[in-house]
């Protein structure tokens, strides 16, 4: 990947295998063009998922499911295999067999919700972590005119600053300078410590939209310029709508990555321009701490947050904010 740090770069491509035989990637997996036909046809990857949580018409507690397609209608994984925990924290410590069942849970043609009549909920909501990783792009360095880092710069969310894909996000009374920053987010999905860098990937289950909303002034100014509190207010970290698992994403450090307010485009740029690929992040976080399944590692934002622009923007109540990527889809949210 260009501009990648030597000895933290990010591995290329799904897995780092390249498409060949006519292959290449689609939103279910593989587009193959059979033997002699000449005729794309997309084969579905048999771990190529889009996992979600929801909260059904009747209310009631959390559901696990399944996307049949980008935005598409929803299969209940919870009432095709309820002996599954309703936690995607729990169905992911399960690990192969978990997502087994939910591989036959989308074959099986039954169990099919409309998206229309469901409440989305953020896709991991109990993460045992939510790391973060500041000054990871290159266009977000220069348009506040700081140097690349040569290492990841680490922070934190609690895990309470989870909010839904489509749910408010609370303007506190204690700020004025409430900020945008649509990132990447990448879900763990195995245990481990010490990993390296070219296993990375394999502990990742896949990816989802995160907005890493940012009180400026705490961050950049008080709580002695420790992030933490400006980052961390409840509401503050919307995800969603699912996790897409890796091998239902071609290039995870090739996609357009874009945040609007109001429906004026503020971000748009591209994962390739990340300074530190997840592989490295992976391999970099767990030199620390324990990764365990459900962890959110939310990757950086490129350039055209709020803070730097001239004059500065910032959020205001009634504002709507839309973040998406490529292959992951997209969060909406309005601030109240």
């Amino acid at each position: 990947m260009g501009g990648m740090s030597s000895g933290l770069g990010a591995v290329r491509g799904r897995e780092g295998i390249p498409w060949d035989r006519g292959e290449r990637p689609c939103s279910t997996g593989v587009v193959w063009n059979p033997p002699g036909s000449g005729i794309p046809r997309c084969r579905r990857d048999a771990r190529a998922l889009r996992l979600l949580r929801f909260r059904g018409a009747a209310g009631g507690g959390p559901r696990l499911g399944l996307e049949e397609a980008p935005g598409g209608d929803l299969v209940d994984l919870s009432a095709a295999e309820p002996e599954l925990p309703r936690s995607m924290r729990e169905f992911l410590e399960i690990g192969p067999r978990g997502l087994a069942l939910a591989q036959r849970a989308l074959e099986s043609g039954q169990h099919r919700v409309p998206r229309a009549t469901v409440q989305l909920l953020a896709p991991v909501g109990d993460p045992e972590k939510v790391i973060c990783v500041g000054l990871n792009y290159h266009d977000h360095c220069q348009e506040q005119g700081v140097k690349v880092p040569k290492e990841p710069l680490i922070f934190s969310k609690f895990p309470s600053a989870i909010t839904g894909p489509f749910d408010d996000i609370v303007h506190p009374q204690d700020t004025s300078e409430l900020d945008w920053e649509v990132e990447l987010a990448a879900v763990i999905g195995k245990r481990g410590r010490h990993i390296e860098e070219a296993a990375a990937l394999d502990h990742v289950l896949g990816f989802t939209v995160a907005n890493d909303v940012s009180a400026r002034d705490w961050q950049m100014r008080r709580n002695g310029r420790q992030w933490l509190l400006g980052k961390t207010f409840d509401t503050f970290c919307p995800l969603g709508p699912a996790i897409v698992t890796k091998e239902a994403v071609a290039d995870v450090h090739n996609l357009w990555i874009r945040c609007s307010v109001n429906g004026q485009r503020m971000q748009d740029s591209s994962t390739r321009h990340l300074i530190f690929g997840v592989p490295a992040l992976v391999a970099w976080v767990s030199r620390f701490v324990t990764l365990v399944p459900g962890d959110i590692l939310l990757t950086g934002t490129p350039a055209g947050v709020g803070v730097f622009r001239k004059p500065p923007v910032f959020l205001q109540r009634g504002d709507e904010v839309q973040c998406e990527i490529e292959e992951l889809g997209t969060i909406c949210n309005r601030v109240v």
